[in-house]
Formats: C-alpha cells, structure tokens, sequence
C-alpha cells in the first residue's frame, strides 16, 4: 500500500510538472509569433476629434502595416484625465492585444489630482514608449486685451477672479498647467473644464473663456484664422510654424513649462518580448517618410525611445504635478 502510493505521489508530482513546463512553453510560444490572433485594439482615453485621436490614428494606420494584423482604434472617453479608457485597459489580459495610447491625463495628472481614480499607473501598467512631442500653446480670445504673457499676467492681477481660462478638463495637462501658472505668477484666474478639446476650442473662439492652453496639433488653424491670438508657448522652444511666438522661459516664466505628449502603455504583466516587439513597431511605424510628414504636418515632433525612457519620463511627471497639487491645494469632493 505504502509502495502504490508513493509511485502515485511521484506520478502526480512528475505530471504537476510537465504541466507547469507546457504552460510557460506555450506561453513562450504565444510571445515569441505574437501577434498571430485577433486584431490589436489601440483605446485611447478620449473623445474622437481631439489631438490624441487624430495622431493616434495616423501612427496606428502605419502600425498595422508593420505588425502585418488588423489595428482597431477605440475611443473610451470620460473619467478623471481619460481615467474610463485607462481602467479598462488596466483589467485586459496581460497579452499585446490592448494597448493605452494616452497622454498624460490618464497616467500622470489624472492620478496626481484623483487620488481615488481607482488604479495606480505605475502598478497596472507597462510602459511601451513615448512618441510624439507637441508645443502646448497659451492663445486668448482677440477680445481681451493682451499680447504678451507679461500682459496677461499684469490683466489678470488687476482683474482678480475675472479672466476665465478653459481646458479640456479637471485633471488634464493643460488644467494643472493654469495651477503652475497661477502658482508662478501669483495670479487669480478662474478655471472653466470642458468634456474634451473640441468643446473647448468652442468656448475661445465663441469668447466664452478667454485664455487657453492647446496642443498646436489642434489650435494652429485657429490661430492662423484670427480666431485666436498665440501669446507664448509653454515647451523649451520656439515653434517653425509659430516662429513670433516666444515660450514662457523667454518671458520670464521658465517653470511654466510643459508640452503635449503622446505615449503607450500595456497592461502590467505583458511579457518583455511582447513590449519589445511593440516598441520596435511603433519604431518602425514613425519611421516612415509619410507617417513623419503627416505629424510634422501637425506641430508634432517624434520622440520614441525605449520603455525604460518613458517609465523614467512617467516619473519625472508625475512627481512634478503630484507637487503642483499639493502647492495649489486642489482638492476633489
């Protein structure tokens, strides 16, 4: 008896890991032919029409033509800094075909504000790459009577609590960018959220708000129409397409500093051969003549790097806005 079971003991433990074997080799299979399933579904965290919706789109267009599989581009807006779309990425398999393509909203700012947005980036995500780099623009209506920063710092402190400035949302980039400027400059400005950037952009050319701060992806053709007047630029450099336009660093405000970025995040889990290949596509994609002319087109500049960048990039963000809240004292009932 004591011999019968210990043959079926040493059974059970020799199949126990012969299954374990199979079960890493078939998963080491899946990574090393990925992707060789369904197609790769690119969420991004807000509404069609706005700046992350139109470069997603050009730079998952090539994607799917280097990876040789079906891209499916998915808008889930809503939530604290695109927090909706972000969550639901967080909970998908661990296995390349949900990806995040974001800007900060819903991985540095959003968190930074929301400290119960009910996910920790840093957790639940893996870090694929940055890609691009945009000027954020500070423009106001024509109405208000400004043409430099230095102007509308000097309007709004004599105007206290007057001057409206309107963003894409609460906890959004640009929204905590009016926080460091106000901070910055001792000002009393109002702040006025919209459900995305086209509401927004709206809002300034209808006078509704007077300042705004915007990717040039989106708020250049409304500049050159006259719609809007560009006074600075809150990123370390003068823009070819805007080339009158100082930054806030030539006007003195050097901290007030902080451009439009797009990047990719899989959920926490994906096997490094999968973020690899990943980032070697998206590589690959901005590569491409047509792919840069189309972004350049747009104010964009292409700034991919390796994983290992862009978690340190995350870092650096999220340390400064978490800083820029608690300053500011932003508090959300």
């Amino acid at each position: 008896m004591i011999k019968r079971d210990l043959i079926a003991l040493v059974f059970s433990a020799v199949s126990a890991l012969l299954g374990l074997g199979f079960i890493s080799g078939s998963a080491h299979a899946q990574s090393s032919d990925y992707p060789h399933k369904q197609p790769i579904k690119v969420v991004i965290p807000f509404p069609a029409g706005g700046p992350t919706d139109g470069m997603a789109r050009i730079v998952s267009e090539r994607l799917g033509q280097v990876l040789g599989q079906s891209i499916v581009v998915e808008n889930r807006g809503g939530g604290a800094g695109g927090s909706v779309g972000a969550k639901f990425v967080a909970a998908a398999d661990p296995d390349g075909y949900t990806i995040l393509m974001t800007p900060g909203g819903s991985l540095t700012t959003g968190p930074a504000v929301h400290k119960n947005i009910g996910y920790d980036p840093v957790k639940v995500f893996t870090p694929v790459c940055q890609l691009i780099e945009t000027p954020l623009i500070i423009a106001v209506h024509p109405s208000l009577p400004v043409k430099t920063l230095a102007e509308l710092v000097a309007y709004a402190k004599a105007h206290p609590g007057k001057v409206s400035w309107g963003s894409q949302g609460f906890g959004v980039a640009p929204h905590l960018l009016i926080e460091l400027f106000k901070l910055e400059t001792g000002t009393n400005i109002a702040h006025v959220p919209y459900r995305g950037t086209a509401p927004m952009l709206t809002a300034i050319v209808a006078g509704e708000v007077q300042v705004v701060a915007d990717p040039m992806t989106t708020i250049l053709p409304h500049i050159q129409s006259g719609a809007v007047r560009a006074i600075a630029i809150a990123g370390p450099a003068r823009t070819p397409k805007l080339p009158d336009v100082p930054t806030t660093k030539e006007a003195g405000y050097p901290d007030i500093d902080s451009p439009f970025w797009l990047g990719v995040v899989a959920p926490a889990g994906t096997p490094p051969e999968i973020i690899a290949k990943l980032n070697a596509a998206f590589r690959e994609s901005l590569a491409a003549p047509e792919v840069r002319e189309r972004l350049a087109a747009l104010g964009a500049d292409i700034k991919i790097g390796t994983p290992d960048d862009f978690r340190a990039m995350l870092a650096k963000e999220l340390a400064m806005w978490t800083k820029v809240v608690k300053d500011a004292k932003i508090t959300v009932e």
